[in-house]
């Protein structure tokens, strides 16, 4: 009976898990795990291959080739109000005009645009801008629309256009790369809620107001389904050109037949070559944002849209629980090949399972299950390792020696977090150099067995300050050193334990240098730079071997201020950025000759930067720090 249940506690945990693994993503958690899905779907989206879209809509690209003809972009509101006229006359079912018409043009050219507008059903757009470039999606459960967009403000067009033409919100949703993954639907502004642009011209297309319930829009028979905040997932067809495309200037022409216009959409946007509304499609680097608006458009008209929603969600969830159950049961149920095959043939199916639901346009998340999964599995495996004492006495040999090539703290946070810093993450830091003067001549003349002691006993130094004022070592750069104070985490004492340990250094060094043989003590000096800013804390290296460090400009900066030391034959150089952000009660203040501010130029940066000079030799100054 207790063998049973010790066979069963790994399949229970693993089940927990995965379950605890899809609630902190639902939550909004986990968004590394959102990287990892969208390069899935791009695969899985290539692997299902090119589909023909219904022939529903239409393109009119405002491209190189009409803006050589018509000599001028962004094109007059003259020959705007021109093509969208040509486009009248052959009687389509609603036109949409992916263009922000926000400014004011001449009064002959906006007076023929608005008349143009009114000559048939027409949607023009407006734009949301968000905080940050991101959308804030608050969560207000109370409300039933409680979860759509909050934009920071809206770009709506010129009031005598939106008096001709309905409006729609054109933005759409990206992931990091960039890629188009969904639109949303709705929006709320301060006075109610808008349509999105897509969605507006299915509206004037089919002559339906869209019915707005939880998860989902109707449009007459069409049940669209949507996310809970009323996005509509977005499946590309294929690459540029797959709906049907024409340029503006083959239309002015009145070269394309009535066919590809009449009874159709027709989406009016721009396609000019460095004109930035491109994204990049899991087709092709670069797809003209009209097209991407064009593809929601099909999908609602067509009801060919992608299943996400709440029902697929729980599919999802069941996933997540049951996938790493089975596959540590299997792992447990028999410990031999026959186990892992069967584990492996579990993974391949389901594997198989989401790509025929790709197929029918059904999105079963990916990533999640793998996040799920993967973990419970490996640590299962690790454990059914350590039962082997001799490997697990191998892998504690290797960890322990392997340790100690890396900083403490940075020891426990891998140990804490496999995963710490693997994507690089901005924050706020200070960043010491210190860094031996006089070492390279010096080292010309000396045996290397004495360069080695010279330079162990100041690495020591350097270890025992650092590590009494909790700072993190990157690296040891030859005659010095590259301290962080913020890493693994940032704290609000950061810049005061910085001044605190350049303080103590300088006491450290100079007092080594002292009990150094004159010969050698004549020709040795130091130097300390340090600066507080914004780094980049990440993982650089190669396949074998990777360090962790920190970029930017503010470590740029610390390294040459310790030039700036030198050239003003003082001890330290501090940015007065770091001062500022210690305070006022700081070690520097109580000892030596702190000069400054003094705005100095730092080699390879434009502009000047506030410094201060420290040094323990020179007479005190009347200078000091202001409150």
């Amino acid at each position: 009976m207790r063998r049973h249940l010790r066979g069963l506690l790994p399949v229970v945990l693993a089940a927990l898990w995965g379950a605890g693994v899809y609630v902190l993503h639902s939550q909004g958690h986990l968004r590394a795990l959102d990287r990892a899905e969208s390069a899935i779907t791009d695969f899985r989206t290539v692997l299902r291959g090119v589909r023909a879209p219904p022939d529903l809509v239409t393109i009119v690209e405002i491209d190189d080739r009409v803006v050589g003809q018509l000599g001028q972009y962004p094109l007059p509101r003259r020959d705007l109000a021109r093509i969208v006229d040509a486009i009248a006359r052959l009687k389509p079912k609603a036109i949409g005009l992916d263009i922000l018409l926000l400014d004011k043009g001449s009064d002959a050219g906006d007076a023929a645009l608005a008349e143009a507008l009114g000559a048939a059903p027409t949607a023009i757009a407006a734009a949301a801008v968000f905080p940050q470039h991101s959308q804030s999606i608050p969560v207000q459960k109370d409300q039933p629309l409680g979860a759509l967009p909050s934009a920071e403000r809206f770009l709506w067009p010129l009031k005598q256009f939106a008096e001709r033409a309905s409006v729609g919100v054109v933005n759409v949703t990206t992931d990091q790369s960039g890629v188009p993954r969904a639109i949303p639907m709705l929006f709320r502004t301060d006075d109610g809620i808008a349509m999105s642009f897509p969605l507006r011209i299915a509206s004037l297309a089919t002559g339906i107001e869209p019915a707005i319930e939880p998860n989902r829009l109707v449009l007459g028979r069409l049940t669209i389904p949507t996310d809970a905040d009323h996005a509509l997932p977005v499946s590309f067809y294929g690459p540029r050109g797959t709906i049907r495309t024409i340029s503006a200037a083959s239309l002015l022409a009145g070269e394309p037949p009535a066919a590809a216009i009449a009874n159709r959409v027709v989406v009016v946007g721009a396609a000019v070559a460095g004109g930035g509304d491109f994204f990049p499609t899991p087709f092709e680097p670069l797809m003209p944002g009209v097209e991407v608006i064009a593809t929601a458009i099909t999908g609602l008209l067509a009801g060919d849209v992608v299943w996400h929603g709440r029902s697929i969600q729980i599919a999802d969830g069941i996933v997540c629980i049951l996938l790493p159950a089975m596959i540590v049961g299997l792992l447990a149920w028999r410990r031999s090949t026959v186990g892992i095959i069967a584990a492996a043939g579990v993974v391949l199916l389901w594997m198989s399972a989401t790509l025929l639901a790709t197929s029918s346009g059904v999105w079963l998340s990916a990533a999640v299950p793998l996040a799920a999964t993967a973990p419970p599995v490996l640590l299962f495996g690790v454990i059914q390792l350590w039962w082997g004492r001799q490997r697990a006495h191998y892998f504690a040999m290797k960890s322990q020696v392997l340790g100690q090539f890396q900083a403490p703290s940075i020891q426990r946070w891998l140990a804490a977090d496999p995963n710490f810093l693997a994507e690089p993450v901005r924050q706020n830091a200070a960043v010491l150099f210190i860094d031996l003067s006089g070492f390279t001549s010096l080292s010309e003349t000396m045996g290397p067995d004495r360069i080695r002691e010279l330079l162990n006993e100041f690495h020591g130094i350097i270890d025992q300050d650092v590590v009494k004022y909790r700072g993190t070592i990157t690296g040891f750069l030859g005659d010095g050193a590259m301290v962080l104070f913020g890493l693994p985490q940032p704290a609000p004492d950061d810049a005061i334990r910085a001044i605190d340990c350049a303080a103590t250094l300088s006491t450290s060094t100079s007092e080594w240098l002292s009990g150094l043989p004159m010969p050698i003590a004549s020709r040795l000096g130091y130097k300390l730079g340090a600066h507080f800013g914004t780094i980049v804390a990440s993982r650089l290296g190669g396949t074998s071997h990777r360090h962790i460090t920190a970029t930017g400009d503010t470590v740029n900066v610390a390294n040459r201020l310790m030039e700036v030391a030198a050239g003003h034959r003082v001890e330290i150089c501090v940015s007065d950025e770091l001062l500022r952000a210690a305070g006022d009660d700081v070690a520097l203040s109580k000892s030596g000759s702190l000069t400054g501010p003094i705005r100095t130029q730092v080699r390879g940066r434009s502009g000047s930067l506030g410094i201060w000079l420290w040094s323990a030799r020179a007479q005190a100054s009347d200078n000091s720090r202001p409150a």
